[in-house]
């Protein structure tokens, strides 16, 4: 399968499993709440959880209202590349079907070149592990089409990941 396949399927409300840079993720589009509402029924995640979403570049940001100054710039430029994601304010209702009316949002940008590639194309993906909830994540293929079966429009194997979920940091101030 092809970044280009793989992009016109997120680009028509699809879901689908691919490696990130962590862990295999349930991808979709950020800006599609029909792939959300997808993600969150066959995941079967409580409603009130948000994702986390991966971005190509700080720019991607700008996308979800989020302005950053110069200090908060400088910052995530330096702790992005740890396999971190960083909550963020984000108050705008436009987006509450992904931060669930908790004003704030979790960003990830990967370091893998070829997942910014494709990040490049679709734009920003939210990317929960590839598990049912409170089941372990999915380090291969075989073990997410156990979970998922059918249910998916496409898988994209990279062979066995065995990585840790990324750590979490919430910024309140600088």
């Amino acid at each position: 399968m092809t970044i280009l396949e793989i992009e016109k399927i997120l680009k028509k409300d699809g879901i689908g499993i691919l490696p990130t840079d962590t862990i295999y993720g349930l991808v979709g589009s950020a800006f599609s709440k029909k792939a959300i509402e997808k993600i969150y029924k066959i995941k079967q995640r409580e409603k009130n959880k948000p994702f986390i979403i991966l971005i190509s570049s700080l720019k991607d940001l700008k996308l979800f209202g989020i302005k950053l100054d110069k200090k908060r710039i400088a910052f995530l430029k330096k702790i992005f590349f740890a396999k971190t994601s960083i909550i963020l304010e984000c108050p705008n209702k436009k987006f509450s079907y992904l931060h669930k009316n908790k004003n704030s949002l979790a960003f990830r940008m990967p370091k893998d070149l070829w997942l910014k590639k494709l990040l490049s194309k679709t734009g920003p993906l939210v990317a929960p592990s590839a598990n049912l909830t409170g089941m372990p994540p999915s380090e291969t293929i075989k073990q997410a089409k156990k979970y998922f079966g059918n249910k998916i429009d496409f898988y994209f194997d990279k062979g066995k990941i065995k990585n840790r979920p990324s750590i979490i940091l919430e910024i309140k101030r600088f």
